[in-house]
């Protein structure tokens, strides 16, 4: 049995907080990677929907060399400029200072489910990308995003590397190594991450590394009499198998949910005691912050540095 959609305030949660902007790197001030859009409607696993992404190169990228690469989930947070992640100006800076690989982010944003593309979008992409767009004069949200994020199987992770990645990736130089391919995401994006990497770990075009920011580890979707896992069973599944490969940076603020589904900040740190007894390579970024992207960009950069140490020996291997 599925799980009813997420309410709405859960969505509207992750809208970023009231406050200042963050504060970004002049224009030029380092060399600047390249984004591109696309719109990716050809799944087989996800049959019928419809999803806008971007694609990040940056100025160091040389063909000859493959590149790394990082997925982010609800990509539409983390292309804006002038967002609370500002993933092209923060790679951009971290690449040339060395910090971070030669990366290439593909910025993925949740699918509008096939009923959606066919009553209310009619086949097309809407304009402009968000939590929720207008259509019509009415507001809509990507239907298929909790079945694709909050569901604990291989699904979403064989859609991408299967589907959507060969897609958006086409004509670039990629590595399949799992030490050279990080996935991030907040929310149900944060668990979305984390299951692409506990179902790949260590295989060719599999995922070493996570950043996990507000991450729903809670039950959502699945858990018993559905024979799916919940994201709130994953403390155990880690306890109760063998190690993987995997890097994980967990960030979480006090002041995160709790509702039906669970508590998000306990949660949270059920993950890292569990992490930590079975000898992760892993960190916490732990705050007061509540269910917004502002509290989860907090830390940000220091996540990517972190994640990404010791990458000149990955690549030279």
């Amino acid at each position: 049995m599925i799980a009813a959609p997420l309410p709405a305030a859960l969505l509207l949660a992750l809208l970023p907080a009231a406050g200042p902007a963050p504060d970004h790197q002049e224009e030029g001030a380092v060399p600047e990677g390249k984004v591109t859009d696309g719109v990716f409607a050809d799944s087989k696993i996800y049959p019928g929907t419809l999803r806008a992404y971007s694609v990040y190169v940056p100025a160091q990228y040389d063909p000859k060399t493959p590149a790394a690469l990082m997925v982010f989930q609800d990509g539409h947070n983390f292309v804006r400029k002038d967002g609370p992640f500002n993933v092209p100006g923060t790679f951009d800076r971290l690449i040339a200072s060395g910090k971070m690989p030669p990366t290439i982010a593909v910025m993925v944003d949740p699918g509008f489910s096939a009923s959606q593309v066919k009553n209310e979008l009619g086949g097309k992409a809407p304009e402009g990308r968000g939590w929720q767009v207008k259509v019509d004069g009415k507001t809509l949200k990507p239907g298929n995003r909790s079945i694709e994020y909050d569901t604990v199987t291989d699904a979403y992770v064989n859609y991408l590397n299967d589907e959507l990645l060969p897609v958006a990736l086409k004509g670039l130089n990629v590595s399949e190594d799992p030490a050279l391919r990080a996935i991030c995401g907040n929310s149900s994006g944060g668990i979305c991450a984390f299951s692409a990497a506990w179902f790949t770990a260590g295989q060719p075009k599999g995922f070493g590394k996570v950043s996990s920011h507000i991450g729903s580890f809670t039950g959502i979707r699945g858990g018993r009499g559905t024979g799916v896992p919940g994201g709130h069973e994953y403390p155990v599944m880690i306890r109760k198998n063998e190690p993987k490969p995997i890097r994980v940076a967990l960030q979480d603020g006090s002041g995160d949910l709790s509702n039906d589904h669970g508590d998000w900040w306990l949660a949270n740190q059920q993950m890292a005691s569990a992490l930590e007894y079975k000898g992760y390579d892993y960190k916490t970024w732990w705050g007061e912050g509540g269910h917004n992207s502002e509290s989860a960009s907090d830390g940000f950069e220091d996540r990517l540095v972190w994640l990404w140490r010791g990458w000149k020996d990955a690549a030279a291997n």
